[in-house]
């Protein structure tokens, strides 16, 4: 017994060294992320897709226009706050106007745009085509060009093709879209890819027809599908019922066969898999997308819903995100959709503050756009100045839902202004009192890798310009015509 006693406390030791080392190897779960509420966009919040990449989340949703803007942010939080950039403008009568779901996706060193857009001047919505544009490096803001439209011979009417999103199996790719065949009603539409921006037939596959009573109600819809891969598993959510009705909800199909052309290779789950919550005040929740936390171990949803059953489908319905869980049975269990202003903490492995303004750096110059001496009247000076940190320095540049930010001074709640309304170059930028108009009003245009865009007056068409490509403090800001050189580009630098 005495020689049981000496070897305890040795064997005590080598007990806890070992349950030392397992602890060491176990994973270790990310903090929470930033807290955020939603809704992450608060208007022309519908279709959203949101994807992160490289530190920043990105987020697109439909315009109803023919531009594409993106927003940007390192935390889920700052999304709701983040500038509006655009990074796509067509002029193309045939696909100018109601730019719809846009969604972006990775391949090969890329970024693919897909949407679909109608025709100016014909009334909505008979005329829209899905179309892809390509971006020239791995910046997700692009700069894009148009690859080509994406169409089925046996669509109708003419090709009209929506929704369209793109699924990988086998090693191959699918564009999975909503469109009618041979007079079906509104479907889910598949077709092969040879390539990102290009179908390997133009022949198109019913996989998903309204059947079903939740599918039906208020009008016959699938429409929105999106993948969803999970343990060797291929998921498919599809948005059913019509956008105008508070019973538009998600459905979802699996790939339980070997060929995703073939319909009976996919079987569809008879009971809706997200919907309305009258408790939370949330109607019509659909056209979702998904994305993953920053360190990997979390998988959320970002869906667009209405505030109110009357809501429709229209620029009132907003951007809203939620982490989903899965069951035991190895599918996702979305829960219930819950309500606005709720906090919420954010996707696990966020590190970066949230941004709630930014300064604007001239890239000849490295200097900041100033306002002088931080003083609030109106008419006060806007010149570039080294860059101090200060509330003078500081723009929340603030997204007013028709493709135009205003920016507003931290310092003084001023606005950035073009004096007098002048469309002339040379024109003063000066800070003024919100007036609300087009003077006041700016798109902020990616031109560059690096977060550069141009601050293009909405009223005059001209961009905010350091005068003489000067480098000295002080130097004029005014507007001019684009020249397309770095003194009139600007980066945008996030600060807290």
């Amino acid at each position: 017994m005495s020689r049981m006693r000496g070897r305890r406390p040795l064997i005590i030791w080598v007990l806890a060294l070992f349950v030392a080392l397992v602890a060491s190897t176990q994973p270790v779960s990310a903090a929470d992320g930033r807290p955020y509420t939603n809704p992450l966009k608060s208007s022309k919040g519908a279709d959203p897709w949101l994807e992160y990449y490289d530190g920043n989340y990105y987020l697109v949703t439909t315009t109803f226009t023919g531009i594409l803007g993106i927003r940007k942010s390192p935390t889920l939080a700052g999304l709701a706050t983040a500038p509006n950039v655009q990074v796509w403008s067509d002029t193309t009568p045939t696909r100018n106007t109601n730019i719809w779901a846009p969604e972006i996706h990775q391949f090969n060193g890329h970024w693919y745009l897909y949407y679909s857009a109608g025709q100016s001047g014909v009334s909505c919505c008979d005329s829209q085509r899905t179309h892809v544009l390509e971006s020239a490096g791995t910046d997700p803001l692009g700069p894009y060009t148009y690859k080509g439209s994406l169409t089925g011979s046996n669509l109708t009417p003419g090709g009209w093709l929506i929704d369209a999103t793109v699924l990988q199996a086998n090693s191959k790719l699918y564009l999975v879209g909503s469109g009618f065949i041979n007079g079906s009603k509104q479907s889910l539409v598949i077709a092969p890819m040879s390539n990102p921006y290009t179908l390997a037939s133009n022949t198109f596959t019913v996989i998903s027809s309204p059947t079903l009573s939740w599918e039906t109600s208020g009008g016959a819809v699938n429409e929105g599908p999106e993948p969803l891969y999970h343990d060797g598993r291929t998921f498919l959510t599809f948005s059913a019922s019509f956008c105008g009705t508070p019973d538009y909800k998600l459905g979802q199909l699996e790939l339980t066969g070997s060929d995703p052309l073939d319909p009976a290779s996919w079987t569809k789950k008879q009971t809706p898999v997200f919907q309305r919550s009258d408790a939370n005040s949330v109607y019509g929740p659909g056209h979702n997308g998904f994305f993953t936390s920053p360190d990997g171990t979390e998988n959320w949803i970002v869906y667009h819903a209405n505030s109110a059953s009357n809501g429709g489908c229209g620029n009132g319905r907003t951007t809203r995100a939620q982490k989903f869980t899965w069951n035991a049975d190895g599918t996702p269990n979305f829960g219930t959709p819950v309500a606005l202003g709720t906090s919420l903490p954010g996707p696990s492995g966020e590190s970066a503050a949230t941004p709630t303004s930014y300064t604007l750096v001239n890239r000849n110059s490295g200097k900041c756009l100033d306002l002088d001496g931080g003083n609030s009247a109106n008419g006060t000076n806007i010149f570039q100045w080294t860059c101090t940190g200060g509330a003078n320095q500081k723009w929340r540049i603030e997204d007013l839902a028709d493709d135009t930010n205003r920016l507003v001074n931290v310092a003084t709640g001023g606005v950035m202004d073009t004096a007098s309304c002048s469309t002339a170059d040379g024109a003063d930028i000066q800070q003024w009192s919100w007036l609300n108009n087009k003077c006041q009003r700016y798109r902020l245009v990616f031109t560059a890798s690096g977060d550069y865009v141009r601050i293009v007056n909405e009223n005059s068409g001209k961009v905010a310009d350091v005068a003489n490509c000067g480098t000295a403090n002080g130097t004029d800001v005014r507007q001019w015509a684009w020249l397309n050189n770095t003194c009139q580009q600007w980066k945008l630098v996030p600060t807290t």
